[in-house]
């Protein structure tokens, strides 16, 4: 299938949006996760912006699809998406992680567009699965869309949940893996290295596809070709930089939850309006 330029530089545009508005909810003297959430950002703007469907006016909406954010550590770019898919005022993200405020450092219920509180690692897919089958059984249409981290790939509930949704053939369930290299403390080979995990994924039983995590096109493309396999759950491997668009931070362990300073924050913004 081929996409319109019109539609991949609008989309490549939504994927820069999201990783500033991610820097301003992060703000100058508050540790933030920067690098994650600007290697995802093309993806969930693919996500928000192209193939899911949703009423930002009625988050409880029977014919939505799902989206959990399994890596909830980088709430504020789910955040993000969703204030500019208009669920709540863009200006809210400024107020991130203030005490008794509905936007906090990870997702909860009671955030308009979020499905259920997630980021103890591993424990996403799971409440994807059950959502996926529950869906079936209800003989519903509605897709569900889970985006985990490499470094999440060393929990085993990952794989429980990866072997259950291939024994109930759940190909309503499409997997997203941020694999940028890098996680909290060290590279994903120094730590644990769970590599090749394409080959793992495909053993148990997931139509596997791999792609440039910041090339819209071949998102598209796979998020296209998830939604035509049948009989089994989708997994696209999506190859990513930690930290993309930002020079100080890309491919930095150390970006991976960060202070910025006043200067920081002000370099990231003026990089990411290039």
């Amino acid at each position: 299938m081929s996409y319109s330029k019109e539609l991949i530089a609008s989309l490549e545009a939504k994927g820069q949006l999201l990783r500033k508005d991610c820097i301003k909810c992060i703000g100058v003297g508050v540790a933030g996760h920067v690098g994650g959430s600007c290697s995802s950002a093309d993806i969930m703007a693919a996500l928000y912006f192209y193939k899911m469907k949703y009423d930002c006016k009625n988050p409880e909406w029977d014919g939505r699809d799902y989206f959990l954010l399994s890596k909830g550590h980088v709430a504020i770019l789910q955040y993000s998406a969703l204030a500019e898919a208009g669920f709540f005022p863009v200006e809210d993200l400024l107020h991130c992680k203030d005490i008794g405020f509905y936007l906090q450092g990870h997702p909860h219920l009671g955030t308009p567009g979020v499905e259920a509180g997630t980021g103890s690692l591993g424990q996403g897919l799971s409440l994807g699965l059950g959502m996926a089958i529950g869906l079936k059984l209800d003989q519903k249409p509605n897709r569900v869309y889970v985006l985990v981290g490499d470094g999440e790939q060393n929990e085993g509930q990952i794989w429980e949940a990866a072997m259950a949704a291939s024994a109930k053939g759940a190909d309503n369930l499409c997997a997203i893996v941020d694999n940028n290299g890098l996680q909290a403390q060290g590279t994903i080979e120094d730590r644990l290295n769970t590599f090749d995990i394409a080959e793992k994924w495909r053993a148990f039983g997931w139509n596997v596809l791999q792609i440039n995590g910041h090339n819209m096109e071949e998102i598209l493309t796979a998020l296209d070709a998830a939604e035509e396999c049948k009989d089994r759950p989708t997994v696209i491997i999506a190859h990513t930089v930690k930290g993309k668009g930002i020079s100080f931070a890309e491919n930095q362990t150390g970006y991976h939850n960060k202070v910025l300073t006043k200067e920081l924050y002000e370099q990231a913004l003026e990089e990411l309006s290039k």
